[in-house]
């Protein structure tokens, strides 16, 4: 087959979940059909970083990530009935890209990644009417704004931002229905979503193809020397679901592990930290945030045990499969670990409530036997069930079986 594929970014280097993903699929994509790919490029990326794209793909299509200011949010927010996520990436000269290239291409599946990037699929059904349309839904957002206006409901002083969450809600619902029913074939990152997407849009076609982790490429260092009592969080620190994560922890959590175990300490990884995470780092002795890295694979092997104190949330984390498959035992809660297939106590600890989960951290660190188990565990799970080469070559049986049926005529558009 010809396959073109539409992403928000580049998808190399693969630093974070979406470029991850992408890149991923893409690569599997590109093992047995002819692939073509149509991104934005983000300030500081460029193709000639991305050189093994141009090895994977036929052709490459590129613009600049449009820029949207806060009075261009506010007005949409006060005046359309789609979410803020409809106009991230809305760009006349990309849809002018995709329209020659649809036109001038005869592709057999287009797919497109992440809801920000479904404004174009009227587009792209009204330029290619013959082609399969596969959209990847790499969150059910709608959960993850609901999720994140209850959270913020019971926080006094977010109360605008969970307003605001409970907006973005109520049209995610209704915009997000109408993108799976346009879409060929949905992808889903988890069974979890998959069924939230189902109640969503019963109509919809929805595959399950999960989020997994390059095991050959997080592998722990033997040799590594490690902070006994070290704990780790890794991700794009700027997100608001890893803000509030961090915050909470740092506030509600870290105090009473640090009461039996004064040398316990938190490293905080990622890009982009937002000032609420910066600030935790001045007001929690115990707290250090590093910033953007080069390599996170160090801080997992120096680290005791990766905290995932996730309380927004959708989709499944890439940053849990990332810290089993380096053999550093998990603690989450519930909502953190949802969609990963993991055993209770053996693969992963689970907790929800603060003392809860300052009891399971506190565990491990004082129990050298448990967690080298679960750090063996944990990583023969993520061989057995999620290493990218066991699940991603099903999205090469989701074309397949999309294949086997005519497109629709009419997907009912997303306005």
């Amino acid at each position: 087959m010809r396959v073109l594929f539409l992403t928000p970014q580049l998808p190399f280097p693969p630093h974070q979940g979406t470029q991850i993903r992408n890149y991923h699929l893409l690569r599997t994509a590109a093992s047995a059909h002819q692939v073509e790919l149509a991104s934005f490029v983000r300030p500081g990326e460029s193709l000639h970083r991305a050189a093994p794209l141009q090895e994977l793909c036929g052709q490459v299509w590129t613009l600049p990530t449009p820029t949207r200011g806060w009075a261009d949010r506010l007005r949409t927010l006060a005046a359309s009935a789609q979410p803020d996520i409809a106009f991230r990436l809305q760009s006349e000269g990309f849809a002018d890209i995709l329209r020659a290239v649809a036109n001038g291409n005869r592709y057999d599946v287009i797919q497109v990644a992440g809801l920000e990037m479904a404004r174009y699929l009227p587009i792209l059904r009204s330029a290619a009417p013959r082609t399969y349309l596969v959209f990847d839904d790499h969150n059910a957002e709608f959960r993850l704004q609901g999720r994140a206006a209850r959270v913020g409901a019971h926080r006094a002083g977010t109360w605008p931002k969970a307003l605001y969450s409970l907006v973005q809600y109520l049209k995610l619902r209704r915009y997000e229905a109408r993108v799976c029913r346009s879409a060929d074939a949905v992808l889903a990152v988890s069974e979890t979503d998959a069924v939230a997407l189902r109640r969503l849009a019963p109509e919809a076609r929805i595959w399950v193809v999960p989020n997994g982790v390059d095991c050959a490429y997080y592998q722990g260092e033997p040799s590594a020397e490690v902070d006994m009592a070290g704990l780790l969080f890794t991700g794009t620190m700027d997100y608001r679901p890893n803000v509030d994560a961090m915050e909470w922890f740092a506030s509600a959590i870290l105090p009473a592990i640090v009461a039996r175990r004064p040398e316990a300490n938190l490293q905080i990884v990622g890009r982009a930290p937002a000032p609420e995470v910066q600030r935790l780092a001045s007001l929690y002795r115990n707290v250090t945030v590093t910033g953007a890295v080069e390599d996170v694979r160090p801080f997992f092997s120096r680290s005791a045990v990766f905290v995932a104190p996730i309380r927004i949330a959708g989709g499944a984390r890439l940053k849990i499969l990332e810290a089993l498959a380096m053999g550093l035992p998990v603690v989450s809660t519930r909502m953190g670990a949802e969609g990963i297939d993991l055993v209770e106590g053996k693969e992963v600890l689970l907790a929800d409530s603060p003392e809860e989960f300052a009891a399971a951290v506190l565990r491990l660190l004082e129990d050298a036997e448990l967690r080298q188990q679960m750090a063996f565990l944990g990583r023969q799970a993520t061989q057995e069930r999620y290493d990218w080469s066991r699940v991603a070559p099903g999205l090469l049986d989701v074309y397949r079986e999309v294949a086997g049926q005519p497109p629709l005529q009419d997907g009912g558009g997303t306005g």
